[in-house]
């Protein structure tokens, strides 16, 4: 026992971690900084692409180097045990007796809806511009689906991506856009992982 509460003064800022990503438990806080640190295998408390490229999951998901390049904002090099978190907690399935008793005065939790599609969005925003053009799109359907469908089909779809999402005729796919054409996809459910409740 007396292990498990050194271990839990070990992780760094537990508490403002707790409010700023929408109170993930003290368990999984634990389970994470145990992750963080096995993936640092040499010890030097932050992690690089390199030791993200490790996870097997990234390594076959298609969208896996955008997912780690979301773990660097800004071109860093090293991800602390916060910056893990932060991510992370995108991922947390969202608790409505939470949501309910949100302080309006406290930010919006990284589990929320709209941070959900913000984290999502910013996955085919290559150029970080606010839009996903029509080159972006095609992009990551190339990642999504390889040699499965022909260039021009390809083409096709995101053509007629674009085009059905984008309101204001300017060619490319705005973050509201972006909400507005995912509004009825159950967004929580499909961005969540049952280990960060």
């Amino acid at each position: 026992m007396g292990s498990r509460s050194s271990h839990a003064a070990r992780i760094p800022d537990v508490d403002s971690l707790r409010r700023e990503t929408g109170s993930v438990s003290q368990a999984s806080l634990r389970r994470l900084y145990d992750r963080f640190q096995a993936l640092d295998r040499t010890g030097k408390g932050y992690l690089s692409r390199l030791d993200l490229q490790q996870i097997g999951a990234l390594a076959v998901n298609p969208l896996g180097d955008r997912i780690i390049d979301s773990f660097f904002p800004d071109g860093s090099l090293r991800l602390d045990f916060p910056g893990f978190v932060r991510v992370l907690a995108h991922f947390r399935p969202v608790d409505e007796e939470d949501e309910g008793n949100r302080d309006p005065k406290e930010p919006e939790p990284l589990n929320s809806r709209m941070n959900k599609l913000r984290f999502a969005f910013q996955l085919y925003d290559l150029d970080r511009d606010g839009k996903i053009s029509r080159h972006e799109m095609l992009q990551a359907l190339r990642l999504m689906v390889g040699v499965q469908v022909t260039e021009e089909q390809l083409e096709s779809i995101a053509d007629r991506t674009v085009q059905e999402a984008d309101e204001d005729g300017d060619g490319a796919v705005s973050f509201l856009e972006f909400a507005k054409s995912l509004e009825k996809m159950n967004i929580e459910q499909k961005m969540s992982i049952r280990i960060l409740k």
